[in-house]
């Protein structure tokens, strides 16, 4: 196997990291949390249980670096392109943004257990603690996330959808989950209701459906391409 074949195929191995991302994404936010603000006993109980954590690690946690590797290969698939500048572009800003956001999921996963069974134990004030430093950056940090991710994923959509190689409607799906995820999503959580509304559970079935559309036209071309190959008319 040449240098070139086992490039195309590190990046189609690399490509399902899209639709995996989009499943796990689905799995851990299936049930919401309840809001700190308004129900702590209840989200105390909630952020201690086993399940919360595998959730987090294996969904959210995994669901993070698998979508990291898939945009990798789907910024290098589209490299060669007419949407080639486009797609680095692209994949530079939402790597960078979901990178940003695994600090987010490390609290989530293991910060958030410790003060909720700090609280079911008797510990008092946790919840009134004043700000810190640490929490206005982890703030910062948190806005900084959302917006390179939600931007990278926006120019990842219209870079499928310019690219003539990929379904131009997977562009569409990916847009539009980008719009529920972040926006509709995140934003909404953190300024109102405090934990996960359905429009990231519709964001990641998105997620789950355009990864695989491009996922599977990547390899489907490929076939196609290896099978009107000089070398396998030879053989026919």
């Amino acid at each position: 196997m040449d240098g070139r074949r086992r490039s195309q195929l590190w990046i189609r191995a690399g490509l399902l990291g899209l639709p995996l991302y989009g499943l796990l994404t689905l799995w851990s936010a299936r049930e919401p949390q309840p809001d700190p603000d308004s129900q702590y006993d209840a989200w105390a109980r909630f952020v201690t249980t086993p399940e919360y954590v595998l959730t987090h690690v294996l969904g959210s946690g995994l669901g993070l670096i698998l979508a990291i590797f898939g945009t990798f290969a789907l910024g290098a698939y589209l490299a060669g392109g007419r949407a080639g500048s486009l797609a680095l572009t692209a994949m530079t800003t939402t790597v960078l943004g979901t990178s940003l956001f695994l600090f987010a999921g490390g609290v989530s996963a293991f910060a958030s257990p410790q003060e909720g069974q700090a609280h079911l134990a008797g510990v008092e004030g946790y919840d009134e603690l004043p700000d810190s430093y640490a929490s206005d950056a982890f703030a910062l940090v948190g806005l900084t996330s959302v917006v390179l991710s939600f931007v990278g994923n926006v120019l990842l959509g219209a870079a499928v959808w310019r690219s003539r190689t990929l379904p131009r409607w997977a562009g569409v799906l990916w847009l539009a989950a980008a719009v529920l995820m972040y926006p509709l999503g995140i934003v909404v959580a953190a300024v109102s209701t405090g934990s996960t509304p359905p429009t990231v559970l519709v964001g990641a079935a998105l997620v789950a459906v355009a990864g695989g559309w491009i996922a599977w036209s990547a390899t489907d071309r490929r076939r196609a391409a290896v099978g009107s190959s000089p070398s396998s008319a030879a053989h026919r």
